[in-house]
């Protein structure tokens, strides 16, 4: 009988062994000791993986080994390793996460085409998330973008308001806009899209500065913006009215929403997300004719996933767009019957699907995605018909057009996860068709882009502190574009194969101290970018672009080095940027005013004998603690071309206008980012963007100047009160004043003749902003 309950007191201990030694759960909080919801734990050198329900709460089965290591990591919260002896262990192991606020722990897809966190990125990421769309009172993208090293966005026409983002000085067709790392956004959508993206449907931006044509194609040759939109991560939800006073008399209203919500076992979700906006028109200097456009806005868009197994992850994306804009002058008449008037009726439908399956030991991966944009727009660009004949106004109806535009994406990318290394490869098909036409100017785009692209890259980590990124990528591409104005007929009918190298290397110096060093090959094709897409107005007379004979492919070559410095003080977070930035640029396209026919202003667009862009960004971000950060950084750059480039032709050869500078890029320029938690409801927020002296085109009488602009600083204030209804409900309360010093350009052109182009600076005069946000938000 002894014998019998001495072993059955043997088996007891040692089943109590066994379940310990195999499971461990825990609890993850903050310093507050808030619960951690959504963090990821798993074992080293084990694919055990789980994650923390809403209460903090996680647990790992089928642990075999009696002392492990186990990695821990949140959104928000800076990644950490513990070894943990399982034996030792009496009581659920209670794990406390330091927040990240400098987001150096924040996992990125656009420097390696897979999620690496930012500080292990071999090329440097800067991420533009909804910390900063607040800070900034920002409703769409267009106006947060300037907050990053390298970074300018510009309003370039008083009547429609089109604007570009400027990565290292380059013009806007020089960077490869993305959505969900996707190349979707076509030529077309850059023209306004800027301004049709609203910040609620954004988780976050991620931006590489230069080449990154070697993973991304055509086009990227500045570098990439790549818009993740909102992933259903928790169940949430918020409601927000933000209501702008511009110059004091024109109201910008804007409600927007999103909402997100989770299956417990984490294998369904869904998010979705609308705006709408409603702008009215801004005169600057009472002549009758808008600076700042009349704009509708109304989008919404959802996102999807689903994980038919631990192993196999299926998402959805979708949105649509519909926008009306119209700047001139008597908004109210009919576009045809007044003295100048540019409206654009925009609908674009943007949506995508993409599957992911691992291996089961999560080291292999298979994407296979497809995404598709479709765009229609009706457009008016005219005037000058508000005289008293009927030819004035049969002129004037003359200027109504049409465009239609398609770009697909399509492709499959295959990652292995050596114990050290990273091998990547994809292939990639896109199509972009687009048909615009103008008939009362006889102007006429019809243009199909197709390309097949394959890639490869593998990052080689031979050391503990170095890493290596080589890559390359092969286009096979084919323009097929007929292009008409005023009786004018060109085309361009070319294939041919592009070959980009990538090499990028990154170099821990010391713990904190880091080096990252590459270079990237791009190339654009000769075909209508997105300025083509745009007509302005000088005189009265419409200016076109119009592709020029026997063009020639452009091409860069572009090197960057940097050294960026991260260490915290105890629970200061500090981070220190310093990068220089080479970019050269052979048989670069420059539009050229070069001829006036039928009424019309010709740019035709030519290729250049080279240009160089280089110059250095720096960046400093401070944060002591959650309730306190600061972030500025600048650039200092120089654009030129080679030689002498011919900008303009005049009637006469005295009044043709070159230039070794580019125009509108200043030589120097910055921002300023700082957020402050006065106390646990009130938060201050002082942000501000600094636009260097630059040199700008201005026509008038049908003669160019270049016109030397002053530079502007423009200071930004917010004030937000929180009142905490319930822990799922909160409501702000929320003011502030952009541009409060009304830094703003003063010597606009007047009247139905002006160059609408002439406008630089910042893109809108002080302006008073109050709303509301409620919902359930950190």
């Amino acid at each position: 009988m002894l014998k019998q309950y001495t072993l059955l007191a043997s088996l007891m201990v040692g089943t109590s062994t066994i379940y310990a030694q195999s499971s461990l759960e825990g609890y993850l909080f903050n310093k507050n000791q808030e619960a951690i919801a959504s963090g990821t734990l798993s074992l080293k050198n084990n694919n055990t993986v789980t994650s923390s329900d809403e209460n903090g709460y996680f647990k790992l089965s089928s642990i075999t080994a009696q002392k492990i290591t186990l990695n821990i990591s949140a959104v928000g919260y800076r990644s950490m390793s513990k070894t943990i002896s399982l034996d030792t262990l009496k009581a659920p192991l209670q794990i406390q996460l330091q927040e990240d606020n400098l987001n150096l722990d924040e996992v990125v897809v656009s420097a390696t085409r897979y999620g690496v966190k930012r500080k292990d990125a071999p090329v440097v990421v800067n991420v533009i998330g909804p910390k900063l769309f607040n800070a900034t009172q920002s409703v769409a993208m267009s106006e947060t973008l300037n907050y990053q090293p390298g970074v300018r966005v510009e309003n370039n026409c008083q009547n429609c308001g089109f604007s570009q983002v400027r990565l290292n000085g380059l013009e806007g067709p020089y960077s490869q806009i993305l959505i969900n790392s996707r190349a979707v956004f076509s030529a077309l959508n850059s023209v306004y899209g800027l301004d049709q993206i609203p910040t609620s449907m954004i988780d976050r931006i991620e931006v590489v500065r230069s080449g990154g044509s070697a993973l991304f194609g055509a086009n990227a040759i500045a570098g990439t913006i790549n818009i993740i939109t909102k992933d259903p991560v928790e169940n949430d939800w918020q409601i927000k009215s933000t209501n702008s006073l511009i110059g004091g008399k024109s109201w910008d209203n804007t409600v927007d929403f999103n909402t997100s919500t989770v299956s417990e076992d984490l294998r369904r979700g869904a998010t979705f997300y609308g705006m709408h906006r409603n702008r009215e028109a801004y005169d600057a200097n009472g002549d009758g004719f808008s600076e700042i456009t009349k704009l509708r806005n109304t989008t919404f868009g959802t996102k999807l996933f689903y994980k038919p197994s631990d192993f196999d992850k299926i998402t959805v994306d979708f949105s649509t767009v519909n926008e009306f804009r119209r700047g001139g002058d008597q908004l109210d008449k009919v576009p045809h019957l007044t003295q100048i008037t540019e409206q654009l009726q925009t609908s674009s439908l943007v949506g995508g699907i993409t599957y992911d399956h691992f291996s089961t030991d999560y080291k292999q991966k298979l994407s296979l995605y497809s995404s598709l944009q479709k765009t229609v727009r009706d457009s008016y660009y005219g005037g000058l018909g508000g005289g008293t004949t009927l030819a004035d106004s049969t002129l004037a109806a003359n200027a109504y057009g049409k465009t239609d535009d398609i770009a697909l994406v399509a492709g499959g990318q295959y990652t292995y996860n050596f114990e050290r290394d990273v091998f990547t490869a994809g292939v990639e098909f896109s199509y972009n068709d687009t048909q615009d036409a103008i008939p009362g100017y006889r102007r006429t785009i019809d243009q199909q882009n197709k390309g097949l692209g394959s890639y490869a890259q593998y990052e080689w980590k031979p050391l503990t502190n170095f890493k290596t990124l080589i890559g390359a990528r092969y286009d096979y591409t084919y323009v097929d574009g007929e292009y008409s104005l005023a009786g004018i007929d060109r085309n361009s009918d070319q294939r041919f194969g592009t070959f980009s190298p990538r090499l990028t290397i990154l170099y821990d110096i010391t713990k904190d101290l880091q080096f990252r060093g590459g270079y990237a090959r791009g190339f654009r094709a000769p075909q209508a970018f997105n300025e083509d897409m745009h007509v302005t107005s000088i005189g009265g007379n419409q200016v076109f672009v119009l592709i020029g004979e026997n063009l020639k492919t452009e091409y860069s070559n572009a090197y960057t080095g940097s050294f960026s410095y991260n260490r915290n003080f105890g629970n200061v977070q500090t981070s220190f940027l310093v990068e220089g930035f080479y970019t050269d640029l052979n048989n670069q396209f420059v539009n050229v005013m070069a001829s006036e026919k039928d009424g019309l202003i010709i740019q035709e667009m030519q290729n250049g004998a080279g240009a160089r862009v280089y110059g250095s960004n720096i960046e400093i971000n401070i944060a002591p603690s959650s309730w306190l950060s600061f972030q500025t950084g600048g650039t200092i750059q120089r654009s030129q071309y080679k030689q002498e480039q011919l900008i303009y032709e005049g009637k006469e050869e005295s009044q043709d206008i070159l230039t070794k500078k580019y125009v509108r890029t200043p030589n120097v320029y910055g921002y300023l980012n700082s957020n402050l938690k006065a106390t646990k409801r009130l938060s201050v927020d002082l942000t501000g963007v600094y636009t260097g002296k630059m040199i700008v085109p201005h026509i008038q009488n049908d003669v160019m100047t270049l016109k030397n602009a002053r530079d502007f600083a423009e200071l930004n204030i917010r004030l937000g009160y929180t009142l905490p209804v319930h822990k799922d409900f909160s409501i702000e309360l929320f003011g502030g004043v952009q541009n409060m010093f009304n830094a703003f350009q003063k010597d606009f052109d007047k009247g139905a003749l002006r160059d609408s182009d002439y406008i630089y600076g910042p893109t809108r005069p002080r302006t008073f902003t109050f709303g509301l946000r409620v919902g359930h938000f950190h």
